[in-house]
């Protein structure tokens, strides 16, 4: 009677469209639920569905071939091109601050990892092919696999009597171990060092305050002599630092204006200032005093408002091309972008999302809404001619044959970096044509955790198929062995220079150990474990360059040693 739902619910060996969806949903609906227990203080978040995956595939369940690549490498692709997207305005600027030394750390372990694999090369015996796979799948890097694949298949195209193994096989007997090795690695140091994740959070606050400091507003009377009679344009260039000038309020007048740059000073005028705030206080000791003038505030001559650019035809314009003070009287104080505020400059370019805060009268907003756009509802939908757009563009570039002179294979970045780059670099320059970078939050959230879903379901389920077996063939345990010197040394080194010589948040150490090992499961874990969303950001700084040289180094083993 019911066995239309055995069929459906239990593992077949040649499965259907239907049970290779049922396999993924049970996969991921298992994972979730699980990963959602507390074990003491630890939660492993999605990043348990890879480990269900491997169970379920360990007792038969399995994904048709195309669904699963197909399932596979479009969840990676989401997964990657939603953290380029969320990071990608803090990405380059990043490189002024630490970004240089955490890519410096994380492609250092690269190259040892290398290193190591060729040292077991010349001890073991092992064929340099089962050790890129052993590697590969130490250090949990698909896109380096994928590389010595492509190689080997040239190599043998150009000298059909070589054989060679499958680094496949290395590659799922120690893909485990990377992703455990990791996640132990993250706990065992942050037990070890006595790591309290909110005072890490503290200090990593206080180091970006110092950084990226706020804007902020002041007041000041003006009380020095030398500056009566002078214009603002030539007060500001005298003072040869970038401050707005809000609000401007003559002495014993009640009238609050949005001063024009051409208004001059008088004795005890009133102004309101936005810019950062060592600015702020050495123009308040050039040109006076702080001033507790509360007229100044007032909304009743102008008033203040928040203004979203959705206009498609607004998009990378300039302020200074909008002119918007002389054409509505209205003054933009601060953008806000991607969480960041920044200083209106009539160079600053304008983004889709980007939010305007103005000042002005009430008929001059309501003007200056309608040519801006100023649609919150529009913010909220999905763009889908935008998103796919930016991901079609990531796999055009991933795609890409590099050619190499003297390689015989030409590499690719592949779905994991193409994508990940195209996000980056649309983000940091707003969009491209009809392509732009807003997301909702909510929507890029989700857009991660689906896909990571759908790419450990996939990658699960499969290394789960034949493991056991291949396991025993393949003297397993002596392969883990070898593959936990290429996980677990490196690793160790990096939270000892890291931590100590560095002297790196233990949250971006998180990230940055992740994102090295390009595991997106011991981020999803770290971001869970240590409650933040700072290993994130690290992990996508030193993400593309690591995948780059995961990528060439996987190619190069087996073109040298094979």
């Amino acid at each position: 009677m019911f066995d239309w739902l055995k069929l459906l619910l239990l593992p077949g060996e040649i499965p259907t469209v239907t049970q290779s969806i049922v396999a993924i949903m049970l996969a991921i609906g298992t994972g979730v639920f699980f990963g959602r227990l507390k074990l003491g203080k630890i939660t492993f978040g999605v990043s348990a569905v890879m480990f269900t995956g491997l169970i379920l595939g360990h007792f038969g369940y399995r994904i048709q071939p195309g669904i699963l690549d197909f399932i596979r490498d479009f969840g990676l692709i989401l997964f990657v091109y939603g953290i380029g997207l969320q990071v990608g305005p803090s990405f380059f600027s990043s490189f002024k601050n630490e970004g240089l030394k955490f890519n410096i750390l994380a492609v250092s372990c690269v190259l040892l990892g290398g290193i190591i694999t060729v040292g077991l090369f010349y001890l073991t015996g092992l064929k340099i092919e089962d050790l890129v796979g052993i590697m590969s799948g130490s250090v949990t890097n698909t896109p380096g696999l994928g590389a010595a694949k492509n190689t080997i298949e040239e190599i043998t195209n150009s000298f059909p009597d070589k054989k060679f193994g499958d680094p496949t096989i290395g590659y799922a007997i120690t893909y485990p171990l990377g992703v455990f090795g990791i996640i132990a690695t993250i706990i065992i140091s942050k037990l070890l060092l006595k790591i309290n994740p909110d005072e890490e959070m503290k200090k990593f606050r206080k180091s970006k305050i110092n950084r990226e400091l706020p804007l902020v507003h002041k007041k000041v009377r003006i009380t020095n002599p030398y500056y009566f009679g002078k214009t603002l344009h030539q007060t500001i260039k005298e003072f040869g630092r970038e401050i707005v000038i809000s609000r401007l309020k003559h002495s014993g007048t009640i009238v609050v204006q949005s001063p024009t740059m051409d208004v001059q000073l008088h004795d005890r005028d009133v102004l309101m200032l936005v810019g950062l705030e060592k600015d702020l206080d050495d123009f308040i000791a050039t040109v006076g005093r702080p001033s507790s003038d509360l007229f100044i505030e007032s909304d009743k001559q102008i008033l203040k408002k928040n203004i979203f650019v959705t206009n498609p035809k607004i998009i990378h314009k300039k302020l200074s091309e909008l002119d918007l003070y002389n054409t509505f009287d209205l003054k933009v104080t601060r953008v806000f972008r991607a969480g960041k505020e920044i200083l209106p400059r009539p160079s600053l370019e304008l983004f889709y999302g980007d939010k305007l805060r103005v000042i002005g009268s009430k008929e001059g907003i309501e003007e200056v809404a309608k040519i801006i756009g100023n649609s919150e509802k529009k913010l909220l939908e999905p763009d889908f001619l935008s998103l796919f757009g930016g991901l079609l563009l990531g796999v055009i570039l991933g795609s890409i044959p590099i050619v190499i002179p003297s390689l015989p294979v030409p590499i690719k970045l592949g779905f994991a970096a193409g994508p990940l780059i195209v996000a980056l670099l649309i983000s940091r320059y707003g969009g491209i044509a009809f392509i732009h970078s807003y997301i909702n939050t909510g929507a890029t959230y989700f857009m991660k955790d689906f896909g990571i879903c759908l790419f450990f379901a996939a990658v699960g389920i499969h290394a789960g198929d034949g493991f056991y077996d291949n396991f025993i063939q393949y003297h397993g345990w002596l392969w883990l062995l070898y593959g936990c010197a290429i996980t677990f040394i490196p690793l160790i080194l990096m939270v000892i220079i890291g931590r100590f010589i560095m002297k790196i948040n233990f949250l971006q150490l998180a990230g940055i150990m992740s994102g090295s090992y390009t595991d997106p499961a011991a981020l999803s874990f770290s971001t869970n474990y240590l409650d933040s969303d700072i290993p994130i950001q690290t992990y996508a700084q030193v993400y593309p360059l690591v995948t780059i040289f995961r990528i060439f180094v996987a190619s190069l083993l087996i073109l040298f040693f094979s």
